[in-house]
């Protein structure tokens, strides 16, 4: 079956419309019979730019969004909201950021031990999967985010993922940093007061 421009088009419209999960542009091209896609997903996305629903790439992966600066307008007025806990919010970042990673790497970065369910907990939410085995002693399981990642937090690709300057910027290390330097301060004056006392 050989459709034109504009059928493909809507043919990829209707597809993504009725998607249960973000589809890749081999995956719409398979429901639609192996039909050439060419610029439709392309073309789509720049029509729908700016209207109230958008056509957005998460990842290799393309769906429909509420545009974000409309998402508060179809919240719910009670929201059930889950929190991570500090564990899981820790093992989240190191794996976006150093993926793929081994649950001993996640250990070694955090400098504690991180629990079998801290990973379950962010597997259930579809934000991190199994990535293969690490070639080496034992084969360890090792984990990397998924596009449910990148979609749920408005992210094209990990490179999207922000930098240090960023992060600062935002306030989100002044915490850590004021705790690394209390720490540092706390450690010179044990050693100035050992050193008096020597």
């Amino acid at each position: 079956m050989t459709l034109a421009m504009n059928e493909v088009e809507r043919a990829v419209e209707a597809a993504l419309f009725a998607a249960e999960a973000p589809m890749t542009a081999e995956e719409i091209s398979r429901h639609l019979g192996g039909a050439d896609l060419g610029d439709a997903l392309e073309t789509l996305a720049a029509h729908y730019a700016g209207r109230g629903v958008e056509l957005v790439q998460r990842g290799d992966r393309w769906h429909f969004q509420t545009a974000p600066d409309l998402a508060h307008l179809l919240r719910r007025e009670r929201e059930d909201v889950r929190r991570l806990s500090r564990a899981a919010t820790e093992a989240l970042a190191i794996i976006a950021y150093h993926e793929p990673v081994s649950r001993a790497e996640i250990e070694a970065i955090r400098g504690v031990q991180t629990a079998k369910g801290t990973l379950d907990v962010l597997m259930e939410a579809g934000w991190i999967k199994v990535a293969g085995r690490r070639e080496g002693p034992g084969r360890p399981t090792i984990y990397a985010t998924t596009p449910a990642f990148l979609a749920h937090f408005g992210l094209e690709s990990r490179r999207d993922l922000p930098g240090i300057e960023e992060l600062r910027a935002a306030g989100l290390l002044d915490p850590v940093e004021a705790v690394f330097a209390g720490q540092m301060d706390d450690e010179a004056d044990s050693a100035s007061e050992l050193d008096e006392s020597a």
